[in-house]
Parts: structure tokens; C-alpha cells; sequence
């Protein structure tokens, strides 16, 4: 095997790692948006902010349920379960984050985009040890071959 093929199958590891964190920073910026500048361009950055973090996460995890999961069950069939899971958690998330899009939408008060940020951000933290813990290791030997931002995301 060659150095170039090891790092490239190394990389999904890194790759789903950096991920993550591009979400955790997305994340970080909305919240600090809720309390942001004068009120006229705090809705319009929060709206802007939110609707990128909300579209970011989606695909991330579409990325992962389309291609990423059913490579990981294909090579590892008994983390059947631990994917299914994982999917599910995407189905909640999902729910959340149309509430949060709703909330910045229609102008909730900070104190209501707070309290969607922070059930979101519960989740997702919760979600991604879960899936850091049970995939990273799969991960690193894992034979994929596509572009790691189709994969998990553009963010």
C-alpha cells in the first residue's frame, strides 16, 4: 500500500473530526448572533447564520445517510444498529433544526432562539460523541472512494 492510499484511508477519521467542528464553529457564530448587533441587523445576520448552520448540518447528515453509512454497514455489518441509530438521531435533529428555522423566521425573542439553539446543540453534541465513538476507529480503515464534502458536507 502506498503512502498516498494509507492517508486516504485514514482521512474519512480526520475528515467526519473536522467536520464536526465546522458545525460546532457554525453553531458558535448563531448563538452569538442571537445577542448580536442593533436589532434590525441582528435578524437579518441571525436569519443568514441560522439558515447556513441549519442547511450545513442537514447535509451533513444526508451526506452521511446516503453514502457514508452504507459503506460503513457494507464493509461492518454488525454496526447495523449503531447505524440505525445514528439515522434516527438525524430524523430528531432534523425536526429541531425546521423549529429553529421557524423560531428565526418569525422573529421569536432571543431568550426562544436560545432555547432552540440549546436543545440543538444538546443533540448534535450528544449525537456526534455517540457517532466519534462508535465510528472512528471503522473510519480509519474505511475504503471510500468520494469526495469527502459530498460525503459530510460543504461546510
Amino acid at each position: 500500500m502506498t503512502e498516498r492510499e494509507t492517508t486516504r484511508l485514514i482521512a474519512w477519521s480526520s475528515e467526519l473530526r473536522q467536520a464536526h467542528a465546522r458545525l460546532r464553529e457554525a453553531l458558535r457564530i448563531v448563538r452569538a448572533e442571537v445577542h448580536g448587533s442593533d436589532p434590525p441587523a441582528r435578524g437579518r445576520d441571525l436569519l443568514l447564520h441560522c439558515r447556513g448552520f441549519c442547511t450545513a448540518l442537514d447535509q451533513h447528515h444526508r451526506g452521511e445517510d446516503r453514502a457514508l453509512f452504507p459503506a460503513i454497514e457494507a464493509a461492518h455489518p454488525e454496526l447495523a444498529p449503531v447505524l440505525r441509530a445514528l439515522t434516527e438521531d438525524h430524523a430528531m435533529i432534523d425536526v429541531l433544526l425546521t423549529a429553529l428555522a421557524a423560531a428565526a423566521e418569525g422573529g421569536v425573542p432571543p431568550e426562544d432562539l436560545e432555547r432552540h439553539l440549546d436543545g440543538v446543540g444538546a443533540i448534535m453534541e450528544n449525537h456526534f460523541a455517540f457517532e466519534e465513538r462508535q465510528l472512528l476507529g471503522v473510519l480509519e480503515a474505511l475504503a471510500l472512494d468520494a469526495d469527502p464534502r459530498d460525503v459530510l458536507g460543504r461546510l
